[in-house]
């Protein structure tokens, strides 16, 4: 069955669009179909990187929000991936509340899972709590652990809010840090991580033989955490 995933966290500069762009290159390359929508009026990543696959979504506008439900269509396979930007949190909360998003969903037997991408940060483990004490036991949460932006998560394994998540069935997976010369070149391409590893070129911001290794590499942690999830 399908799956409805929003990729968030609330706070700027956490990862939250890496971590849908590696999300969208996983369902990719393992032949699952969905479709992307970007919350970000400024800075549309899924649109940018994967735009035969996502669309722009206002998340102050609930016919606009409603298209991401559409999306599933008559295929109850199809899931949808949504980079939600930072400070969406209390406008998305109102369209699930008032549309009974878990509710209609379960009806229809598709999974809805919460990605809480993290820093090393106190702030990330306060908007953990919130998420949790907004929807409780009915997501799927899946906690990210970006050591691209924290190598010490000590406040968050040391916290309440670990431990209430750990209760609800919360899946905890990291992902790995990628080299940051190599992240800035495939920006500046503006491709996908398949294109970038896959296509060869002489130009100044293209990846050499083993910045493409290491992007395989990197690529292949995250695609194991993930598969830890089951989706």
């Amino acid at each position: 069955m399908g799956s409805l995933n929003f990729i968030g966290g609330e706070k700027g500069g956490v990862g939250k669009s890496v971590m849908s762009r590696v999300l969208a290159q996983y369902f990719i390359d393992r032949q699952m179909p969905f479709t992307g929508f970007d919350t970000d009026r400024s800075h549309q990543s899924l649109t940018r990187f994967y735009s035969d696959f996502a669309a722009p979504a206002v998340v102050d506008s609930y016919e606009s929000l409603d298209a991401i439900a559409e999306a599933f269509g008559e295929d109850a396979r199809n899931s949808v991936l949504v980079d939600l930007a930072a400070q969406t949190y209390a406008p998305m909360a109102r369209w699930i509340q008032d549309s009974e998003l878990f509710d209609v969903f379960g009806e229809l037997g598709i999974r809805i899972n919460c990605w809480h991408v993290m820093d090393g940060g106190k702030d990330s483990v306060a908007l953990l709590g919130n998420l949790l004490d907004t929807y409780g036991d009915k997501p799927r949460y899946i906690i990210v652990l970006n050591q691209g932006r924290a190598a010490d998560f000590s406040i968050f394994d040391q916290s309440a809010e670990k431990q209430r998540a750990l209760v609800l069935g919360a899946h905890i997976i990291t992902l790995p840090k990628l080299q940051e010369t190599a992240m800035r070149k495939i920006d500046a391409q503006n491709t996908s991580f398949w294109a970038a590893i896959n296509h060869k070129s002489a130009e100044a911001d293209a990846l050499g033989l083993l910045e493409r290794q290491r992007v395989k590499g990197w690529l292949k942690k995250a695609y194991e955490a993930i598969d830890g999830v089951g989706l």
